[in-house]
């Protein structure tokens, strides 16, 4: 190349570079940036004269974010909606009322607007382009849409199989957050369901990684059709499970009891006529661990997930990679039955979650990690601290970890 041309083409390659530059940042703040761990939930309270006491209610269960469906469907209710979750520190996934997404409320209450629940891939097109159309009106905001569980029939769909619904879904609709509805069958009578639930939570990790996006799923937490009344123990092991997996948010299934010939039994967190069940309870103490852990859970970055099941043989080799050597139990003690999720920190640190896979027993697994225990920290769920690791058995060799059913522990290790 010529001094002359070279003088000529350099500065429009560099200013070339620089408008692509700045084409890609202005595309980056259109775009949502999850900011919290997500506690959601669907089916909100309805927006009569009682709503200000409901919402504090959601708030005062740990709550930080609601998700619309049917209670909210005027925009005067969107609005007051968006003042309450203001005043009580939630965000709200409102409906789509507005055709024009330019009209979609400006309030930093706002996380974004409910697109669209479980589509078909023949609707992909129009679903991509109202993303586009909402990242352009109003950046920052997400388009949220909620995908099928991998129990659907793919051919009613439109897809091959499940994993060309899946990945077609995060490709062409470029969602800002993946999302899926699966509902584990716990019930004696039936095959157990927790193990589909973990393949399709492996599905959103895989998908989630490769798109450098977060996920999220709904879980289950009351009796509709053929789903039993989950106990605490059974939504812990939802939501710890979908954590071991690298998930960013969770969402219950239901939050006030929907009506209708699916739901005769009622059981959701607050009754049709706005009584706390058991539910609401439980749901106040996962919360605050949850509440407790999620900075944390927000810095860490999925690396790998293991099921230790009873009939492993090798737990090294199961947890090759891993900030754990291996999983045993003592003598007598029923073999390891655990799912365990490790992960990168923010920081360089390495991170552990160790979850109970059974819901009606506890467990004492022998734990060797990758690093001296004087090093490794436990982040406290009671006050999201680290604290010194704690042999729950200090007269038995090793050390001994309690878990309660369906119960997890958050650790973290010095870079490797």
């Amino acid at each position: 190349m010529s001094a002359k041309r070279a003088a000529t083409v350099i500065p429009l390659l560099l200013a070339a570079c620089a408008a692509c530059a700045t084409t890609s940042a202005a595309a980056a703040k259109q775009r949502f940036t999850q900011d919290r761990f997500v506690i959601g939930l669907w089916v909100e309270p309805p927006a009569d004269d009682q709503m200000e006491a409901r919402y504090r209610e959601m708030a005062g269960a740990g709550f930080n974010l609601v998700t619309d469906c049917c209670m909210t469907t005027r925009p005067e209710q969107v609005l007051r909606q968006l003042a309450l979750c203001k005043r009580f520190g939630m965000k709200a996934i409102v409906p789509c009322l507005e055709a024009d997404p330019a009209r979609l409320p400006l309030s930093a209450a706002c996380m974004g607007c409910l697109v669209k629940d479980e589509p078909a891939v023949a609707e992909f097109p129009g679903l991509r382009a109202r993303v586009d159309a909402i990242r352009r009106e109003r950046p920052g905001k997400l388009a949220f849409i909620n995908m099928y569980p991998d129990y659907v029939n793919p051919a009613a769909v439109g897809a091959r199989d499940y994993n060309d619904y899946a990945e077609r879904f995060a490709r062409e609709l470029d969602v800002d957050v993946l999302c899926m509805d699966h509902y584990p069958l716990f019930r004696p009578d039936q095959p157990d369901g927790r193990d589909a639930y973990c393949r399709n939570l492996g599905v959103m990790r895989r998908l989630s990684l490769e798109r450098g996006v977060p996920f999220w799923n709904f879980f289950n937490a009351m009796p509709f059709g053929p789903h039993t009344d989950p106990t605490e123990a059974q939504i812990r092991w939802q939501i710890n499970a979908t954590l071991a997996y690298g998930g960013k948010g969770v969402l219950y299934f239901c939050y006030w009891t929907p009506t209708g010939g699916e739901f005769p039994k009622g059981g959701a967190i607050i009754t049709p006529d706005g009584r706390r069940t058991r539910h609401y309870a439980q749901a106040r103490r996962i919360n605050a661990e949850l509440n407790n852990w999620g900075p944390v859970l927000m810095k860490l970055v999925s690396e790998g997930v293991a099921r230790i099941a009873p009939n492993t043989t090798d737990t090294t080799a199961a947890l090759a990679g891993s900030p754990l050597i291996k999983i045993a139990s003592v003598p007598g003690d029923p073999a390891p039955d655990c799912l365990v999720g490790w992960f990168r920190h923010a920081d360089g640190r390495r991170a552990v979650i160790i979850c109970n896979y059974h819901f009606a027993y506890t467990a004492w697994p022998t734990m060797e990690f990758a690093a001296p225990a004087d090093k490794v920290t436990e982040v406290d769920r009671s006050s999201g601290k680290e604290r010194p690791v704690i042999d729950d058995s200090p007269a038995i060799a090793g050390l001994q970890l309690s878990l309660d059913a369906g119960d997890a522990r958050l650790f973290l290790l010095p870079p490797q």
